[in-house]
């Protein structure tokens, strides 16, 4: 599969908000921008869970709780980083 890379109008640590979908009006910090894939991950919103096997971080496994990634054009920006 060939992806085209996307501009992306965020960048990592930016505030932004939510414009559309489930989580419509949530804000939170740019974690992560996934370009290839048109995706963004933002702290404290679509959190998501996700059951882990026994490892040496967490020895008893279980279920963990994450950001699931949203895409970038369901997002804009609130305060850009002031770099």
């Amino acid at each position: 599969m060939n992806r085209k890379k996307i501009n992306t109008h965020v960048k990592k640590n930016d505030e932004v908000e939510v414009i559309s979908g489930n989580h419509k009006g949530s804000q939170g910090k740019v974690l992560q921008v996934f370009p290839e894939k048109g995706h963004v991950l933002i702290e404290g919103v679509r959190l998501i869970k996700k059951a882990t096997r026994k490892s040496e971080d967490l020895p008893e496994g279980g279920i963990v709780e994450r950001e699931g990634p949203v895409h970038i054009s369901n997002v804009k920006l609130v305060n850009g980083d002031s770099k």
